[in-house]
């Protein structure tokens, strides 16, 4: 699945918007930062509510195709404008990371 296809199916609002062509492998849905650096992997989207910088690090660390962070949190402007100078596409959604990490599922992520 490309990431545009995801974010228009998913309804994202882009805060930092991605390249739309990039492949989104699959998902992981975590808060605990090394629990993310552990176990999710290049081209993934992580869904959160984490919204501090330390998130564009770890996305950044492992080229996430994305950052969806769930619940409404958003991050700051210093945090969006990391994201930006590093590449690290993020979008927010109001929805719950129980029901996306659900849809991306229902998507054929895994």
């Amino acid at each position: 699945m490309r990431l545009g296809e995801l974010v228009a199916t998913l309804g994202l609002e882009a805060l930092v918007p991605g390249e739309p062509d990039r492949e989104v492998t699959g998902g992981y849905a975590a808060d605990l930062l090394s629990d993310v650096m552990a176990h999710a992997r290049q081209g993934n989207v992580w869904v959160t509510i984490q919204t501090h910088r330390n998130v564009v690090a770890v996305a950044s660390l492992l080229s996430l195709a994305a950052v969806i962070m769930a619940g409404g949190y958003r991050p700051d402007a210093e945090t969006m404008a990391k994201a930006a100078e590093e590449g690290v596409p993020v979008y927010a959604t109001a929805e719950s990371t129980f029901l996306v990490a659900g849809r991306l599922y229902e998507l054929g992520l895994r």
